[in-house]
């Protein structure tokens, strides 16, 4: 993972290999967005739930086209929009220019009404101090740059391969311990 210069990392996607061995985390893709010395959190963007935006949202009729994902095992009833609208609301901040995060549903009819592309979670994926880093040591998670086709354009059901594609990596090529 890189860092910026205050030492924290820029968001990047952590892609899960076979030796995570963690059955919320198999084969799942995640838009990490904070990872310090007191801990990470990031957003699952490649497991889309069955609820439709109308179930979560009230009056989001209007929008029924917006998928809805499962963001992790953390606060699963709490939403976090993931957009490439540069956002500094209350409940928000930017990650990089053209990728941001938000909790404030303000903003998401903001950028329903502009007709943003947006990407919707219910709960996050957080590791406690350190945790992430053992992680990652032991060939739980491989990471790769977050772009905006990975994040937007790509089909969820595809993002796992593609990601891998980016490191020149197939689920065949992996290795296991």
């Amino acid at each position: 993972m890189t860092t910026d210069e205050d030492g924290l990392a820029t968001p990047c996607l952590l892609i899960s290999s076979p030796q995570m061995g963690d059955p919320f985390f198999e084969r799942t893709v995640v838009l990490l967005w904070h990872h310090d010395a007191e801990g990470a959190a990031g957003l699952v963007i490649n497991r889309p739930i069955p609820h439709p935006i109308s179930a979560v949202i009230d009056g989001a009729e209007d929008y029924a086209g917006t998928e809805v994902l499962w963001g992790g095992p953390v606060e699963r009833t709490r939403g976090t929009v993931v957009t490439s609208v540069d956002v500094a609301d209350e409940d928000g901040w930017p990650l990089r220019p053209g990728l941001s995060v938000t909790a404030s549903l303000g903003t998401l009819e903001n950028l329903f009404a502009d007709k943003q592309p947006v990407v919707l979670c219910l709960g996050y994926a957080g590791w406690g101090a350190g945790q992430l880093d053992r992680e990652v040591e032991r060939g739980g998670w491989l990471f790769t740059d977050a772009t905006d086709d990975l994040i937007f354009a790509t089909p969820r059901e595809e993002l796992y391969e593609t990601a891998l594609l980016t490191l020149g990596l197939t689920p065949a090529t992996i290795l296991m311990n």
